[in-house]
C-alpha cells in the first residue's frame, strides 16, 4: 500500500468512525429515559426494598435473601436492556461488514474513489436502516418497563 493509499484508508475510517459517533449520540438520546427508568426508578425501588429487609429479628440468611429479592427487577430490567443493544450492536455491525466486503469486492473492480464512494453510500444506508429500527426498539423496552411517557 502506498502513502496516497494508507491516507486514503485513514480518511475514510476517519469519516466510519464520525458516523458511527453519531449513531451512538442518537441511540443514547433516543434510550435516555429507559436508561433513567432502570438508573433511577428501579435503582431506587431497590433500595428502599432492601432498607426494608435490614430488621433486627431477621437472621443474616434472610436479610440476604431478601435483598436479593429486591434486586432481581432491577438486575433483569438492566439485562434485557443490555441484551436488546446488543442485539441492535450486531445487526448493524452485520450490516457494516456486509458494506465492507462490497467496497473490497469493487476496489478489485473499478477505480478507488468510486469503490470509497459505494463504501459512504452503502455505511449512511445501512446506519439510516438501523437507526429507523431504535424508535420501535424504545417503544418495546418502554412498554416492557411499564414505562408511561
Amino acid at each position: 500500500m502506498d502513502h496516497i493509499e494508507a491516507v486514503e484508508q485513514q480518511m475514510v475510517s476517519e469519516r466510519m468512525r464520525r458516523k458511527l459517533n453519531e449513531v451512538n449520540t442518537a441511540a443514547q438520546a433516543q434510550l435516555a429515559p429507559v436508561q433513567d427508568h432502570i438508573n433511577f426508578t428501579l435503582q431506587k425501588a431497590y433500595f428502599k426494598c432492601a432498607y426494608e429487609c435490614f430488621d433486627r429479628s431477621r437472621k443474616q440468611e434472610e436479610i440476604s435473601n431478601c435483598v436479593e429479592h429486591c434486586s432481581v427487577p432491577v438486575v433483569n430490567a438492566q439485562h434485557h436492556f443490555e441484551n436488546e443493544m446488543a442485539k441492535f450492536q450486531e445487526r448493524l455491525n452485520r450490516s457494516l461488514m456486509v458494506c465492507q466486503d462490497k467496497f473490497e469486492s469493487a476496489k478489485l473492480q473499478q477505480n478507488k474513489t468510486d469503490a470509497v464512494n459505494e463504501l459512504e453510500s452503502c455505511v449512511d444506508q445501512s446506519i439510516e436502516d438501523n437507526m429507523k429500527t431504535l424508535p420501535h426498539l424504545v417503544r418495546r423496552m418502554k412498554s416492557s418497563f411499564n414505562i408511561s411517557a
